[in-house]
């Protein structure tokens, strides 16, 4: 009789370990991390595109990005799938290999539109958008004609989540500064290449 009470008592304690299990499981997979504010560090290669400088300039950007939660969905679907608005604001620093400067700081904004796939776990991101900032101009043929830039930007990529609270992303990713013909000549950057960051969050 004891051991039949103990089995009972064993089992009911595996149901309802079982049942925490499962619901903390469903609790998770509805955590989408777009949900929440992130941090990401973003460093990538670029090439100058166009012709506008004769100097073959490259682009090395660092940025220090900030996401907010998701502001509101463009599209959902009932299978989970997310297509939603979130703001992205970023420090850039940015060091140039080639061309006449040495180096670009400054800042940006954008919107990020991602497609959240039903796992939760990958997302599609675009943003497009600018800001400002200083660069090194130094008056050389073919380089930047001011020291006050503006920028300019467009991001397509991936990203994949490691864990809770930890992501990686890669894009395709372009640039371009210019000071709107503040000064003539105003050859201006374009440049092209990919960038990889690392996606965290504070809970």
């Amino acid at each position: 009789m004891a051991r039949a009470s103990s089995g009972r008592v064993s089992n009911g304690a595996l149901a309802v370990v079982l049942a925490w299990a499962l619901c903390s499981r469903g609790a998770l997979a509805q955590d989408l991390p777009a949900d929440h504010a992130e941090w990401s560090l973003e460093t990538g290669y670029l090439t100058k595109v166009k012709h506008n400088s004769p100097l073959d300039y490259r682009v090395v950007p660092t940025q220090l990005v900030w996401r907010s939660p998701a502001v509101f969905d463009l599209w959902r679907h009932n299978d989970g799938t997310r297509l939603l608005f979130r703001h992205r604001l970023a420090l850039l620093v940015e060091t140039l290999p080639r061309g006449a400067e040495d180096f670009y700081l400054g800042f940006s904004g954008a919107p990020s539109i991602e497609l959240w796939l039903p796992n939760k776990t990958t997302a599609a991101f675009f943003s497009i958008g600018g800001g400002a900032g200083y660069i090194n101009a130094k008056g050389v043929e073919g380089g930047q004609g001011q020291r006050h830039t503006l920028n300019w930007f467009t991001q397509l990529g991936l990203r994949q989540q490691l864990g809770k609270n930890l992501a990686l992303s890669g894009s395709a990713y372009f640039v371009h500064h210019s000071n709107l013909g503040m000064t003539n000549p105003n050859p201006g950057i374009d440049a092209l290449g990919l960038n990889l960051g690392l996606i965290w969050r504070f809970d």
